[in-house]
């Protein structure tokens, strides 16, 4: 497949602005550019595809920059339900400075990131109107979709002026590094169409873009922090691990389109993991294979060694092998209680709330339900403290078959 092809296989266009896009795409040579929002310190997984673009061109034999909206950021783009929370410009500094290191982590220290805020700054506010807002009609932006829903519960101006500045921002990078082509999520498809308007009218130019859809669940549910799910792809706010069992538990149903659009495996690769998959789904082969291919792209092979490790610890119940960082890993976000001196295992699981009474403690002692740094506890009488503890601290406790419990011993 050419390459314009390859990513209408993976689902990977949704809107297309501009002639001959194509054949442009499949010959190599353009300069482009993608926006990332610093809303938050990290980019999430529900944008990594539209961000893995940024790879797929620059193989392809493009120049592809990245804009961090240090301007913009200060002022919020429409989200077409309501008003984004005003941010501390001290925060979006500090995103900026986050997002541009995990821009070089991602596509190599000489990755260009460029931050809007340095064109921006020295602007004078009438020029910009006289410049920019004189050539973008109110009816024209306006009508675009998110604009448009976000007017009924109220937009303030400064977020309605957004698109005025993210077509402004095509029009600079156009004009000072050669971009001729943008390309963003399918929700900024009006900011990418303004700045193509911009550049017609005053530049009298043609330039591209092209929109990425949406990543969805088979719900129509957003994989993205706005929808509560978030997973973030700074292993210091989600773990590899985290991110493993997230990628482990992906619907079968979406799983081929999530290979498509999460990797850089190829077509038969991929025909092959799902002809697998589908013979034998208890394998979750698809799943592992994503796993693999997303953790070790944004990670390290390493860090996805190890998430692999950890599960299959705790899988097995042999948590005695994880070093220590594993073990706080693997106990991330589980019930977490702080206990002092040494316990009667009946007592500290009534007392912690693990379980509801000292009758029930022993039943589930008796059917052999509880389990203790993965050895099942059949004596009512076992003491826990420190020295039962792993590295002097920890004792993980699983109730039943999943459900795990972490009890820090305390001097």
């Amino acid at each position: 497949m050419k390459f314009f092809e390859e990513l209408k296989w993976r689902g990977l266009i949704k809107d297309v602005a501009g002639e001959d896009l194509e054949d442009k795409l499949n010959n190599g040579g353009l300069t482009c550019y993608v926006g990332a929002d610093p809303s938050a310190d990290s980019l999430h997984i529900g944008q990594l595809p539209t961000f893995l673009m940024v790879e797929r061109l620059k193989r392809a034999g493009h120049k592809v920059i990245v804009l961090v909206g240090g301007a913009t950021g200060r002022v919020g783009d429409p989200r077409g339900t309501k008003e984004r929370e005003k941010k501390e410009v001290s925060e979006v500094e500090y995103n900026f400075s986050k997002i541009q290191k995990q821009m070089k982590k991602l596509f190599g220290e000489d990755q260009l990131v460029l931050n809007n805020y340095d064109w921006f700054k020295d602007y004078n506010y009438v020029d910009f109107l006289r410049d920019i807002g004189k050539y973008v009609n109110v009816a024209y932006m306006v009508n675009k979709d998110l604009v448009k829903r976000q007017m009924e519960s109220g937009i303030s101006y400064a977020e309605f002026s957004y698109m005025l500045m993210q077509g402004y921002d095509f029009k600079y990078i156009f004009e000072n590094y050669g971009a001729t082509l943008q390309f963003g999520g399918s929700d900024q498809w009006g900011n990418l169409t303004t700045g193509i308007e911009l550049i017609r009218k005053l530049n009298n130019e043609e330039v591209y873009a092209f929109s990425v859809p949406l990543i969805v669940d088979s719900t129509g549910k957003k994989l993205g922090k706005s929808e509560g799910n978030a997973l973030w792809l700074d292993k210091e706010k989600t773990s590899s691990y985290q991110m493993y069992q997230y990628i482990l538990n992906f619907e079968d149903v979406m799983i081929e389109e999530y290979l498509k659009k999460y990797t850089f495996l190829s077509k038969e690769e991929i025909d092959n993991i799902m002809k697998e998959q589908n013979e034998h789904p208890e394998t979750r082969i698809a799943q592992k294979t994503l796993a693999k291919e997303i953790i070790t792209f944004i990670h390290d092979e390493e860090s996805y060694n190890s998430a692999v490790k950890i599960s299959e610890a705790l899988f097995s119940g042999d948590i005695k092998s994880l070093s220590e960082e594993e073990l706080v890993d693997a106990m991330s976000g589980v019930d977490t209680y702080n206990v002092s001196g040494e316990k009667n295992i009946v007592d500290l699981l009534v007392d912690t709330g693990i379980l509801s009474s000292k009758r029930e403690a022993r039943e589930f002692i008796s059917n052999g339900s509880i389990s203790l740094n993965g050895e099942k506890v059949n004596d009512e009488s076992l003491l826990v403290n420190k020295e039962s503890s792993l590295y002097n601290k920890y004792v993980i406790i699983r109730r039943g078959k999943k459900k795990y419990y972490l009890v820090i011993m305390e001097d």
